[in-house]
């Protein structure tokens, strides 16, 4: 073969060559890429992860006392303790009051997730509710004696651990997990979502909680929406219970506004909602990074919006004094006994008492009735309903 063809500087061989340079050059780029975009988000991901605080005392704690503590019934059912704690420690959180050295427990949510993840039920206990106090490890390392007063000594007495086996003394229900978030944490989450939406049906003037709303729908921002789940002297009747449904009603629309495509398909919106979300909160150890958080709530999206359930555990007055709570029985029990064993649970804005009445049952689940008397035929067995809980469900709509 002559010297021309396919050597020369304008032969097929230099496009060969430039073909091949080109290929390595655009090779070394998407790896380059890659890397990058690996590094971002490993960098991402640490950040994210770092923002929560394991909780490592309070698991000491809980393994202290593990042979007493409740037993889970079923397999893949989760129970988490959510603590809305009114810590004042912070810049942020200084101007709702005066860090007296300790803090109370202002909203707590025992939250359970079903097996198979086909429902979320989240229950409210009220902070004055007279319950039975263990004995607990201050913060100071001394132990406290047992005693009786309001469910909300416990987080003072003894953090997240002394209220976790609290709840457990109480409702016979294994905590598999434990978040606690302050007024900081809310506020940052309501902010990263671009506020949310509720419906009041009149005019809102609070002085204590700093509120001046108008009526109608209204999307409140973190600042906004702190007081709003806060407030109890005047808005609605001033109960500590309408209180607690009001914020129901919010985290409802809370979820709402999370699960909407708006904010989970768009990385730019969901990176400040994951910070916000991880910035504030302490947890049990396992659930202490972006993973464990993942493997708890990742089957969560496929719950219906009817399913994701919200009721205050049925209470009245306190005998003794009408300023605290006592719980109705034996609603609650039947009500911490499904929990327990992961039957469903039903909500209605009107149920009154607590719970509907229930026909009688042969089963401690209440799914089989009695058979009537007189010679058994299929038609004479019935099955009872659930009990009804009042409560709501994330996918009402307070403006209807």
């Amino acid at each position: 073969m002559g010297p021309g063809a396919g050597a020369s500087a304008s032969g097929r061989g230099l496009a060969r060559r430039r073909r091949r340079r080109w290929v390595r050059f655009t090779a070394f780029g998407v790896t380059g890429l890659v890397v990058a975009a690996a590094g971002a988000g490993w960098a991402v991901y640490a950040k994210l992860s770092g923002n929560i605080t394991p909780d490592e005392a309070a698991a000491a704690e809980l393994a202290r006392y593990d042979k007493e503590r409740p037993t889970s019934l079923v397999k893949d059912a989760r129970n988490i303790l959510l603590i809305g704690s009114d810590s004042r420690e912070g810049d942020d959180n200084a101007r709702y009051g005066r860090d007296s050295g300790t803090e109370r427990s202002d909203t707590t949510i025992l939250l359970h997730l079903s097996a198979g993840r086909r429902s979320a039920t989240a229950v409210s206990l009220p902070r004055d509710l007279m319950v039975e106090l263990p004995a607990c490890r201050r913060p100071d390392g001394s132990r406290s004696a047992p005693r009786f007063g309001m469910f909300n000594q416990a987080f003072a007495l003894g953090g997240s651990a002394c209220t976790i086996r609290t709840v457990e003394k109480l409702t016979d229900v294994r905590v598999d997990h434990h978040v606690v978030v302050d007024f900081h944490g809310f506020k940052e989450m309501v902010d990263a979502v671009d506020g949310v939406e509720v419906c009041l049906r009149e005019p809102v003037d609070d002085r204590a909680a700093k509120l001046r709303l108008p009526a109608g729908r209204v999307t409140l921002d973190g600042e906004q929406a702190l007081g709003w789940v806060r407030a109890r002297k005047s808005l609605g009747d001033g109960s500590d219970t309408e209180r607690m449904e009001r914020q129901q009603r919010f985290l409802g629309a809370l979820v709402n506004k999370v699960r909407s495509n708006d904010v989970l398909l768009n990385p730019v919106k969901l990176y400040p909602v994951l910070d916000a979300a991880t910035s504030s909160l302490t947890t049990d150890p396992d659930l202490a990074s972006l993973r464990g958080l993942y493997e708890l709530v990742r089957g969560l999206r496929d719950i219906p919006m009817e399913q994701v359930q919200f009721l205050t555990v049925p209470r009245e007055s306190y005998a003794y004094d009408a300023n605290r709570d006592q719980l109705v029985e034996p609603e609650a029990d039947r009500l911490f006994e499904r929990l327990r064993t992961d039957s469903p649970v039903v909500v209605a804005g009107d149920a009154r008492g607590g719970s509907a009445p229930r026909r009688p049952a042969d089963s401690r689940d209440g799914s089989h009735g009695d058979p009537y008397p007189g010679p058994f035929t299929k038609s004479a067995v019935t099955v009872s309903p659930p009990p009804t809980f009042r409560g709501n469900t994330a996918a009402e709509d307070t403006c209807e």
